[in-house]
Parts: C-alpha cells; structure tokens; sequence
C-alpha cells in the first residue's frame, strides 16, 4: 500500500521488511552552541559546533543525530548551521551518503585549521588557534608571550583580559606539561600567573598538603606517648587511621633519638 501511494510498483514491498522500532535517546553534549540573542535574533541562524582532532568515522552520524534531536526538542524558529572544525583535513571522514544534501551547501562548513593561512598579525583569536597547533615547544611558548602582551594592550576590559590568558595558559599547560614553575612563569610573568586558575589551583594543593602534612606530624609526635602507656603499634595505627609500619617508623626514630640523647 505505501508504495502505491509512492505510484511505485506494489511489488516493491518484498524487497522490506516492515517493523516499529524504538530510537533510544542519549545524553549528548554539543562543543558548542550559538544561539542568536536580542533584536532580530530569530532571523540569525543558531550554529553548532564541532571540534575534531582525532579521526572518528561516526562523526557526522553522531553530530546530525544531535542536531536533529536537539530540533525536536527545543523547536526553534531560527534556521541553522553546523561549523565542523577539524584539526587537519585527514581526520575529516567525509559526510555519509545519507547526509548528502547538507554538505552540498550550507548549512554545513568545514574548516580545517592546518589549512588556516599565516597571517604577519593575527587576531588575538587566531592566534590561539595557531597556539593549539604549534608543534615545537620553543615556538608555542614565544607565540603564547606574544598573545599574552595582546590580551594586556588590546583588551581594556579586564576580567575578559584576563579569560583570555587563562585560556593562553591552559592551552600551554595541555600541550606542554613538562614545563617547570620557572618557566610558566618566565612566560607569564609572576603577577598575571598568580591570577591564573592554574596557579591558584596549584597553591590550594600546596596548602592542602601542608594542612596533611602538620595533621600527619602531629599523629606520629603521639606515637611514642601511646607506646609508653603499653599500647601496641597494630592498636595506635588503627586509632589514629596510620599504617602499621609509620608506627613503627616512629618507635624506632623515637629509640634511635633516645639513644642519642644519652650519649
């Protein structure tokens, strides 16, 4: 019947098989979403974002499967486009047959960033963009200075300033993480790097550890006490939530001190 209602020959539909079938639906997360604001915003279309630096061949199933369920649940009025951003062309596995239709003309954009063209004087943007993709450490770390000083001289607004060179430093942190304290802060200078999340998350876990440390001092300075009044290495670790051998660590510090004290 669905066939002659296509006027296609009845004889079509032995060649399928017919059955109701259940789509499940999944938590997914889009890179990123724009999404027009203001004046006027139902006239610009909503963008979605995808970033790629590794080669999946279900890319494109995954990324119009979460843009078609994110239509039918929100329904919006705008139009729409998706900017697929792919770290080199390579990793681009090509739009399935079944999707066609959408890579002939927008609403689909490819940009592949190894293809970007140098520019003398990037825009502070770009030049992130170009950081993410520095190969050699010398160079990255040069270009991420230089970004530095832009986001200082061309953004007046300092809290975004500053956004911006907590970005310069998490790129620099991800792609170079052997990198000693000195030379992020060569890089930074000391002030802006004492703004950064990343210092600030170091210095928490330098004050967390020291707050362990003095808590784990103080429990073996009661070890020798415990011992004196007859209490056996197994019960002071278990009431003091230490290993065994750190008790015994202590009593045997606290003997060897002992015994020099009395020479």
């Amino acid at each position: 019947m669905l066939f002659e209602l296509l006027n296609e020959s009845p004889s079509l539909g032995a060649r399928y098989q017919f059955s109701s079938r259940e789509v499940k639906e999944l938590a997914r997360r889009f890179d990123g979403v724009f999404v027009p604001i203001g004046k006027g915003a139902v006239k610009l279309p909503i963008y979605f974002v995808e970033v790629q630096f590794k080669t999946k061949t279900d890319f494109y199933w995954r990324l119009f499967g979460e843009i078609f369920l994110y239509l039918s649940q929100y329904q919006p009025k705008n139009d729409w486009a998706v900017i697929a951003i792919f770290a080199k062309r390579s990793m681009d596995p090509g739009v399935p047959q079944q999707y066609r239709w959408l890579s002939k003309s927008p609403p689909l954009y490819k940009i592949y960033l190894d293809e970007l063209k140098d520019q003398q004087n990037p825009s502070l943007g770009l030049g992130m963009v170009k950081l993410v993709l520095e190969d050699e450490q010398t160079a990255a770390s040069e270009r991420a200075g230089q970004l530095i000083q832009k986001a200082r001289s061309e953004l007046s607004d300092e809290a975004i300033a500053q956004k911006a060179i907590e970005l310069i430093e998490t790129i620099m942190v991800y792609k170079l993480p052997n990198l000693s304290r000195e030379e992020i802060e060569a890089m930074f200078g000391l002030e802006d790097l004492k703004k950064t999340r990343y210092f600030q998350e170091v210095a928490e876990e330098a004050e967390q550890k020291g707050q362990e440390k003095g808590k784990l001092e103080g429990k073996l300075e009661s070890v020798p006490g415990l011992l004196a009044i007859g209490l056996s290495a197994e019960q002071i670790a278990g009431a003091l939530g230490l290993d065994v051998e750190l008790v015994m660590q202590a009593a045997r510090d606290r003997e060897t001190n002992g015994n020099s004290d009395r020479k």
